[in-house]
């Protein structure tokens, strides 16, 4: 095994390399504290490997995503958000009889207990569907607990079971919280329709009018939430890494996994870039000046270009791109205001050396955004319908750290910044 030499005062360690399967290397320091006393600082973790995963590679530099080594283009061109969940949490693509199964566990899984309605109906209505689809999630462990034991000897039956009644409900519960928000009748899961057609429906449907869902529309869906399944160590992912690490049960990882999307930084992305068209429009602007105040830096921030982790292109953006216009032209939308000034954005964008030399291209919150926007979902769900996504990626990273052998609950050390020690005032001598 290679190793790379540390000297740290008088003494000399050498440092194991670990090597990822496409070549990534990485400093192996579990040691470096019981060897030399010292420990390393990363404010936010940018810098640190925090555990070894089989599931999604990235490639920021050369706009590479692949689950399972698969790349995000075939799947989204071949492939469908049934089978990739399956492949995601169970490491391979499914077989038709494996798809089967899967689909007819969530078919089963679609319904919520009475319960559980219920309690979804008790908040107030006004309530963020985050905080419902979090609440929710937690409260599902009382109505399985058979599935809540804490403890990292998980059975495949069991985990089976809750893997899909977390993928299945979470669309159920996310519709809910929809209805009850709008005081509208709950809708209940049509056993004949498919996973984003289901949806749509529990979303959308009317008394004696059921949604049906254009082929453009489901297929955009199907691509928003099979673009956004994982994402490597996110803060949301590392969330349910961490709480999983502890022996916390599956429903409980994920909600927290929620509460973590729930943040601006992390899951609003999407809503900021709605936000920023209406602020747009609202200034009598067609994207122009509002463009060249972000150049200047006397602007707003510019939301939906360039990204974290992607320093040239963001590659799912380029494949939601294309659903999203066929989406529009099946929904017959060609003059929306908020549209028109997207285009402007993004015209500019593809054109300006400003951001050609940046390499700012339009990210696939800008595209999901809009797509959202498009069918007739609410600002308030965008996250929402993110943690949709999502769920294949935690239940698989949950299932991940569960099965490791011998581990260790995770524990991050600090540096201590306070001050130093010092002797009790009584309060006859204070100030």
């Amino acid at each position: 095994m290679a190793t790379i030499p540390l000297k740290i005062e008088d003494k000399e360690v050498s440092l194991p390399v670990i090597t990822g399967s496409e070549g990534e290397k990485a400093i192996d320091i579990r040691s470096l504290r019981q060897d030399t006393g010292y420990i390393t600082y990363d404010d936010g973790y940018g810098n640190t490997g925090s555990c070894l995963s089989n599931i999604t590679y990235i490639d920021g530099e050369a706009g590479i995503l692949r689950y399972r080594g698969y790349p995000i283009e075939q799947l989204a061109e071949q492939s469908s958000f049934v089978e990739v969940i399956y492949l995601i949490i169970y490491g391979e693509l499914p077989t038709a009889a494996q798809r089967a199964r899967f689909s007819g566990l969530l078919t089963e899984h679609a319904p919520l207990r009475e319960g559980l309605i219920r309690f979804i109906q008790g908040f107030p209505r006004d309530s963020h569907p985050m905080a419902l689809l979090s609440s929710s999630f937690n409260a599902l462990g009382a109505y399985y607990p058979h599935l809540v034991a804490n403890t990292l000897n998980v059975d495949k039956p069991q985990f089976d079971e809750a893997a899909a009644i977390a993928i299945s409900k979470v669309r159920t519960i996310a519709a809910h919280s929809y209805r009850v928000a709008h005081g509208l009748k709950l809708n209940y899961p049509n056993p004949d329709l498919g996973y984003c057609e289901n949806f749509l429906h529990l979303m959308f449907s009317q008394p004696y009018r059921d949604y049906v869902a254009k082929p453009e529309v489901a297929a955009a869906v199907n691509l928003f939430l099979l673009l956004h399944a994982d994402h490597e160590q996110n803060c949301s992912t590392s969330t349910v890494r961490m709480v999983a690490s502890s022996g916390a049960n599956l429903f409980a990882s994920v909600s927290s996994g929620v509460n973590a999307l729930w943040g601006p930084l992390h899951g609003g992305a999407n809503m900021a870039v709605i936000e920023m068209l209406k602020h747009i429009h609202a200034d009598h602007d067609d994207g122009t000046r509002f463009i060249q105040a972000a150049k200047t830096g006397q602007g707003h921030r510019l939301m939906g270009f360039g990204h974290r982790v992607y320093k040239n292109f963001d590659p799912r953006a380029q494949i939601i791109k294309k659903s999203f216009y066929k989406a529009l032209t099946s929904l017959g939308i060609k003059d929306d205001p908020l549209l028109n000034i997207a285009m402007k954005l993004e015209e500019i964008a593809l054109n300006d050396d400003y951001f050609i030399s940046r390499k700012l291209y339009p990210n696939v919150d800008f595209y999901s955004g809009l797509i959202m926007r498009a069918i007739g979902i609410p600002v308030d769900m965008y996250t929402v319908m993110f943690a949709i996504g999502r769920m294949p990626g935690w239940v698989a990273h949950w299932h991940e750290v569960a099965t490791t052998p011998k581990l260790k609950i995770h524990r991050p050390r600090q540096i201590y910044t306070g001050p130093a020690k010092r002797d009790f005032v009584p309060m006859a001598s204070r100030g």
